[in-house]
């Protein structure tokens, strides 16, 4: 806990050091960071009420109000009386606000553009997807959709890695587990059939959330494996979207069943699977993994 206390400190005295946190002169511009966010707030929402810009911000009733009475000082702003309700006062920008407003998100988007520039394509995507994750992990309600789609270059590779990291974090499986993912997704990328096998990627604005296997068996099988969710983006429907999308991939492709593997002790997803019409037709404890544990084998029928 220290160290991740000591970690997140450091970065936020460079952060706040890098983008001119608490110079008086945002950006060289006449507002201060706070301020700056208060405009961009209005410039967004207008026409706008107080309170809507208090929840947006966060920020003390009073400091709001401090910093309000500043933007119409400047005239930045102004706020009219609606005839229904003399209490509403909705805040406009003025012209010259608008043309504050623009220096600071024309100066902000340049300065964002020339740490980006020296960065390449790589480095830029990283970058993007560490500050998104962190977000996420930090606000996991963080309003953000998720989409679905076929997982790209090296992320196949990358759900072995997570789900072996999240199995020995949360049930102690290790290198047996590990071994047996890697050698999974190996399959996979060498035998291949684009026609009747994917691995779906749960994308949350560029970050991989989550992720699903559909591998042909033979004979009218399809295989669900290796279905998880990422901690931080749980509880928004990423499961249940994986598993429908191989549901109706299987459906489409003329498969007769999709069977899976599984353990008693992964209540969600058993919970999934069950949703979409699984049936658990046959358990057997193992020992594959270290410890004793309950495996099981589900069938979904789909012919007939």
């Amino acid at each position: 806990m220290d160290t991740a206390i000591e970690a997140i400190r450091t970065f936020n005295r460079f952060f706040t050091r890098h983008v001119g946190a608490i110079d008086a002169r945002f950006l060289d511009t006449d507002a201060n960071l706070p301020e700056a966010r208060l405009l961009f707030e209005i410039a967004r929402q207008e026409p706008v009420q107080a309170n809507a810009l208090q929840a947006a911000l966060g920020v003390d009733r009073g400091y709001l109000s401090r910093m309000i009475a500043r933007f119409e000082d400047r005239g930045w702003i102004m706020r009219n009386r609606i005839e229904a309700d003399a209490r509403t006062r909705p805040i406009h920008l003025t012209a010259v606000g608008r043309a504050a407003f623009d220096q600071i998100d024309q100066r902000q988007r340049s300065a964002v553009a020339h740490d980006l520039n020296r960065l390449s394509a790589v480095e830029q995507d990283d970058l993007v997807q560490a500050l998104t994750r962190a977000r996420l992990l930090l606000d996991p309600n963080a309003p953000i959709e998720f989409v679905i789609r076929p997982a790209g270059i090296g992320e196949v590779s990358q759900v072995a890695a997570r789900q072996s990291i999240l199995y020995a974090a949360n049930h102690g499986w290790g290198r047996a587990l590990e071994t047996l993912e890697a050698e999974t997704t190996a399959t996979f990328l060498r035998r291949f059939k684009p026609d009747r096998e994917q691995c779906w990627v749960a994308d949350l604005a560029g970050v991989m959330a989550g992720a699903v296997f559909l591998t042909d068996e033979g004979n009218g099988v399809a295989r669900l494996r290796l279905l998880h969710v990422e901690p931080f983006a749980r509880r928004r429907g990423i499961g249940d979207a994986l598993v429908r999308g191989c549901v109706g991939f299987a459906r489409e492709k003329g498969y007769d069943q999709i069977a899976l593997w599984t353990h008693t002790v992964l209540d969600a997803a058993r919970r999934i699977y069950a949703h979409h019409g699984f049936e658990c037709i046959a358990t057997e404890v193992h020992h594959e993994f270290g410890e004793p544990v309950q495996g099981e084998t589900w069938r979904l029928i789909l012919a007939g």
